[in-house]
Parts: C-alpha cells; structure tokens; sequence
C-alpha cells in the first residue's frame, strides 16, 4: 500500500474543497493509500482547520482528523540537523517522512516542490 503524507494546504484543501485533494482522501477511504502523519503535523493541521473553520461553518474538519488519528499511521520524525527547505516551518514533513521511510509527499508548496530526491544520513 502506498503511504503518503499530506501537505497542510492538500489536506485542509480536500476536506473543504472538492479537487484533486479530494480524491486523494477518496482513495484512502478506499484503503487504497495510507496517511501518514507526526503529531507536529497533526498539530498543524488543527490549527489551520479551526481558522477555516470559522469561516466556513458549515465544514466539519474535526471528524476528519479524528479518521486520521484512528486510521492514519502516526510516524516519529527523525531530528533534523539542519533546514532542509527554505521554508523551515516545512521541515516537519520532511523529517516525518524520512522517520517514516515514506517516498511520497503531496504538497502545493513551492519550497517543498523544490526539494527532490533528499536523503538523510543516518
């Protein structure tokens, strides 16, 4: 099974919107794919939700996060020595999917677009 960790903006973008996001949270409904996720991304992912939340209350966000802690696989990132992106805050992502051995990270984010291929040394 492919796993996958999610960008916050794909995330938050699927559960509000219908797209590409969606589908990826179609899939994992599915059990097609698995979400992989850190309690840093975990954290991130409420935080952000509760801001759109009250904007569009009509959105249930936290269900959602509750299937993920349920049904997602939450990871140990490894620590980091240095940044990696040029976007610091995105280095959560990359230090979960390194603890993970997770391949896949489906952002929008330009820095972490930018970013291909890293390997971690231990």
């Amino acid at each position: 099974m492919i796993r996958i960790i999610l960008d916050t903006n794909v995330f938050v973008s699927a559960i509000f919107w219908k797209g590409a996001p969606y589908h990826i949270l179609e899939a994992w409904q599915e059990h097609k794919i698995k979400l992989v996720f850190s309690e840093e991304i975990l954290e991130e992912y409420i935080r952000v939700g509760t801001i759109l939340a009250k904007k569009y209350k009509e959105l249930d966000l936290f269900s959602m996060i509750d299937l993920l802690t349920i049904y997602g696989e939450l990871c140990f990132p490894v620590t980091l020595e240095t940044a990696i992106s040029r976007d610091p805050d995105d280095d959560k992502f990359l230090a979960c999917a390194l603890g993970a051995r997770c391949n896949l990270i489906v952002s929008g984010d330009k820095d972490l677009l930018d970013i291909s291929g890293y390997v971690c040394d231990s």
